[in-house]
């Protein structure tokens, strides 16, 4: 089974893909119930590949409100510049042909974001990211510190693994059922050594006990895919920041001090990249997928996979 198929949903995203399951996710995130009148409606860009990460669910409720919700395995503190970025696109979608220089003021949705973290690494029940917490300190140009910048951005980062913020995982049907599947999947992969043989036990097993029981009988196949591509993904991010950028870091500062100059820094960065793209395709990557990873040129990436 081939796992370099891009596919546009996560696992994740193919679950609350109706607007149905959109709805009882915010009201379990916000606590609330929703008037039944209130329209739920999918905006996510569909020409975001999923690989991108860039965003997994985007939806305006009435027009009120936008959330944008993204699902991370891994810890990324940028999260709130990438989703400034892509509400930016979201808005120009929603207004459409609507003329920002009209004398009238315009109404747009109030924007909420969230990250749902189901990760291995160690994570705080809940935790807000900023914006701001990227900006440097300004008083160095006699300016005053961080407090109310002129942009800013929160998004609230939600742990959703088994036994975390179990109050909000119960309000949601689907998310308890995806919290449970993929701890399943970690146990039999702890137990078995093998992640396609993991996902496999997986699937069984919650079918067997009610947990997201018709999605599985219908979807397993592309679950299998869906799990494969992206749990590849993660591997070839764990491969490019804990060994590729650190070998390429150290390669370079060592150069550069050896030769004084600025390029022996660069030089072993792009040695870095190479192995990282070696270990990426090792791993069963597509070379469009490790070019993307790793910032090489997709011609360049061909060459090492044909060494």
């Amino acid at each position: 089974m081939s796992a370099n198929t891009k596919y546009k949903d996560s696992v994740f995203s193919f679950l609350f893909s109706d607007p149905a399951s959109l709805r009882e996710l915010y009201e379990a995130l916000e606590g609330v119930t929703l008037p039944p009148d209130v329209p739920v409606t999918i905006n996510t860009l569909q020409d975001v590949l999923f690989l991108d990460r860039v965003n997994d669910l985007s939806f305006t409720v009435g027009d009120i409100l936008v959330l944008l919700v993204e699902h991370q395995s891994t810890i990324n503190p940028n999260m709130a510049l990438r989703l400034l970025m892509y509400i930016a696109r979201v808005y120009e979608k929603i207004l459409g042909d609507k003329n920002l220089y009209a004398s009238r003021a315009l109404t747009i949705p109030r924007p909420e974001f969230f990250v749902l973290y189901n990760g291995t690494a160690p994570y705080p029940d809940e935790q807000v990211l900023r914006l701001s917490d990227l900006f440097p300190d300004p008083t160095s140009l006699g300016l005053s510190g961080k407090e109310n910048p002129a942009l800013d951005l929160a998004v609230r980062v939600i742990n959703i693994n088994e036994g975390r913020n179990e109050e909000i995982v119960r309000r949601c049907t689907v998310l308890n059922g995806y919290s449970a599947f993929v701890a399943r999947v970690r146990e039999y992969e702890k137990e078995l050594g093998n992640k396609e043989e993991a996902m496999k036990a997986a699937i069984k097993y919650c079918r067997e006990h009610d947990i997201l029981k018709e999605f599985l009988e219908r979807h397993s196949s592309e679950v299998m895919n869906m799990l494969l591509t992206e749990w590849n993904w993660d591997d070839a991010l764990a491969v490019r920041y804990e060994e590729g950028l650190e070998t390429g870091l150290e390669t370079g500062l060592e150069k550069g001090r050896e030769e004084g100059k600025l390029e022996g820094r660069e030089e072993g960065k792009e040695e870095g990249r190479e192995e990282i793209a070696r270990n990426a395709l090792a791993r069963g990557l597509s070379p469009e997928d490790v070019s993307g990873i790793t910032g090489l040129d997709l011609e360049i990436v061909n060459k090492i996979a044909g060494q």
